[in-house]
């Protein structure tokens, strides 16, 4: 470079001293030669002036050109990579009082310091300013992801607004044993799991599985797909491709498994959260198959000690995503399983079967009472609840606005027009026949179930806080069962003070013809215990009607009644009146009769229709002075 500008200068001089040693010329010529020699001699300063300026331009850019991945390092100095440890062994002491980061990187960090406070209110504070986070640079939410503990990881999972940068994607899977397949590695779990502790029913469903994955790995050797054996019956409920509906025959059998606490810890021993994972990512267009891997994963999140392990596989990333699916069932069951690892601001513990619809997160609105949905005969704790099937939402595979459609109501339109409840829908298994059972052995009466849901719905804080019960049909029966039996136990005198009222939607209070149809007609085969406790000529029917008239005038319920005036059709052949005005008259509270069938006497067809608006006073005015305490 010096030798270059030290060219250009003796090239000037020389030019000057030419123009200095030139011999005298003609007096005529003098002024035009003049004027041509300062026009060389000016020009030539331009030209090699700009190439001057220009080189030095170009010199100077190439020197202070940063070098963007050598910045990035220098950011990543700060990354740190911890051990994942249980939440309530974290130390207290400052663990970040040493760490050299840059001034705008300091409000992570001292978020992160925050997040990990002996104080809780800090603690609750700090997720809910990370989750408000909309503005950081990606590095810094990867920071996050890294240094958090679980405990802020699942308050973040939780929180609404929530961005997705803060969850690390699942570790790498393991590799499959040679020669082997998912199906062939959750055959295996299956088989380790013990045989003790387990009722008839999950024998039934455990030999079940076994079996018929047996036959599918033999089929599948052969080159040829069987569907003998027991799954006949089944196979029309599970799904149209044979390998999920294999895998879902095993998926049943760990569903029944893992609401064992012991076995939980086996189904964790063998691999079985890195296995359902695997399952998970393989069938991702299989709703039913990942409904029921979340429903083990929920199970398993029942047990504290196996927060760690869910944690550390990943599970608590993959929950976040599908509580922000726009499917509410996905995104209820993702909610079950991450309000039982959150441990900061959730005391109760969902079951298998009991739903939360509202809140699903973290939420700053104070809960003031519940509502609580039970379905009836063959039901589900969401398709019972659904808005009146509309043609385009049937024929349409489009995400439709659920101001015009829901396929939950109770989550879309109440948790909307009363923030304050806390909505919680119930399911259970049902059938109108033993001979499609789902477990020939089982034989559940209205008692027993009544006990099971009570029990679980106690370990949900169901009863804490004021109540209001809406059932369908046969659900009704449990709830009228529940009540009368939690009177007779001390223990669970608050759930009887707290109840403010009931909504039943067509529950034959006085019996139902279904019953006599079974019998008679013999159009279902072998009715189930729960169509025969539906006889007009029950004694336990009667019994629980009177026992629960007299219990509900002493304890002044209130209470609304709906009834169909429609028949509703039994398959192809038979039009019945399920449910007539007269059974569906309990005796205390308005009855309304409604234009529709016993299917759609619970499903509005829009949010102004009576339906729901009338659902929607009655809860306001019994809840009235609780919802302004």
């Amino acid at each position: 470079m010096h030798l270059k500008r030290m060219s250009l200068g003796a090239y000037c001089v020389i030019c000057c001293r030419r123009i200095g040693t030139s011999a005298p010329r003609l007096r005529s010529h003098t002024p035009w030669r003049n004027i041509r020699n300062i026009i060389r001699l000016t020009g030539s300063l331009i030209l090699g002036g700009s190439l001057f300026f220009t080189y030095e331009v170009l010199a100077l850019k190439k020197s202070v050109t940063l070098d963007t991945q050598v910045v990035e390092r220098e950011k990543m100095k700060s990354y740190i990579y911890v051990h994942t440890v249980s939440a309530d062994k974290v130390e207290s002491h400052d663990t970040f009082s040493t760490v050299d980061i840059e001034d705008h990187d300091c409000a992570v960090w001292l978020l992160l310091r925050k997040s990990r406070e002996d104080s809780k209110a800090a603690r609750l504070e700090a997720v809910r300013e990370l989750s408000e986070a909309h503005h950081w640079h990606d590095y810094q939410y990867r920071i996050i992801a890294q240094a958090c503990d679980p405990r802020t990881l699942i308050g973040l999972a939780r929180s609404k607004e929530s961005d997705r940068r803060f969850f690390l994607p699942p570790p790498p899977l393991p590799s499959l044993k040679e020669d082997s397949s998912t199906e062939e590695e959750l055959r295996h779990l299956l088989a380790s799991l013990p045989q003790t502790e387990i009722d008839e029913c999950l024998q039934y469903f455990t030999s079940l599985a076994l079996s018929e994955s047996s036959q599918s790995l033999a089929a599948q050797k052969g080159g040829l797909w069987c569907f003998g054996g027991n799954g006949l019956p089944y196979a029309e409920s599970f799904g149209e491709v044979p390998s999920a509906t294999v895998e879902m025959f095993c998926l049943e059998a760990v569903v029944k498994h893992s609401e064992i606490p012991s076995h939980c810890d086996h189904i964790e021993a063998g691999g079985g959260l890195q296995l359902l994972q695997r399952l998970y990512q393989l069938y991702k267009d299989c709703p039913k198959v990942q409904r029921n891997i979340m429903r083990i994963i929920g199970n398993m999140a029942l047990n504290e000690h196996l927060h760690p392990a869910i944690v550390r596989s990943g599970w608590v990333s993959i929950m976040a995503e599908a509580l922000k699916s726009y499917h509410i069932m996905e995104a209820s069951h993702a909610a079950r399983t991450l309000a039982n690892l959150d441990r900061e601001t959730v005391c109760e513990k969902y079951q298998d079967g009991v739903y939360v619809l509202h809140p699903q997160c973290r939420t700053s609105q104070p809960i003031k009472a519940d509502v609580l949905f039970i379905h009836g005969l063959m039901g589900a704790a969401f398709k019972t609840w659904r808005q009146h099937d509309s043609k385009r939402a049937l024929t349409e595979n489009v995400v439709v606005d659920e101001n015009r459609y829901t396929t939950c109501w109770p989550k879309t339109w109440l948790a909307k027009d009363c923030p304050a409840l806390r909505i919680i829908s119930v399911e259970y298994d049902t059938s109108l026949s033993d001979w499609r059972a789902r477990c020939p052995m089982e034989r559940k009466s209205i008692a027993f179930r009544s006990n099971e849901l009570l029990s679980k719905l106690r370990a949900a804080g169901v009863g804490d806080r004021p109540v209001i019960w809406i059932s369908h049909s046969m659900g009704g029966l449990l709830v009228k069962k529940m009540l009368l039996e939690a009177s007779r136990k001390p223990e669970l005198s608050a759930l009887i003070n707290n109840t403010r009222g009931m909504i039943f939607y067509s529950v034959p209070h006085h019996g139902s013809r279904l019953a006599e149809y079974s019998v008679n007609i013999r159009y279902l085969l072998f009715p189930s215990l729960e169509v025969k406790e539906l006889s007009k000529d029950s004694p336990a029917l009667k019994k629980l009607q009177d026992d629960f008239v007299e219990f509900a005038k002493d304890k002044n319920f209130q209470v609304l009644n709906f009834v169909e005036t429609q028949p509703t059709f039994i398959g192809r052949m038979i039009k019945l009146h399920i449910v007539p005005v007269e059974s569906a008259d309990l005796g205390i509270g308005d009855l309304i009769p409604v234009d529709v069938n016993h299917l759609d006497i619970c499903k509005p067809k829009t949010k102004d229709a009576f339906l729901y608006q009338r659902t929607l006073q009655f809860i306001c005015e019994t809840l009235a002075r609780d919802l302004k305490n």
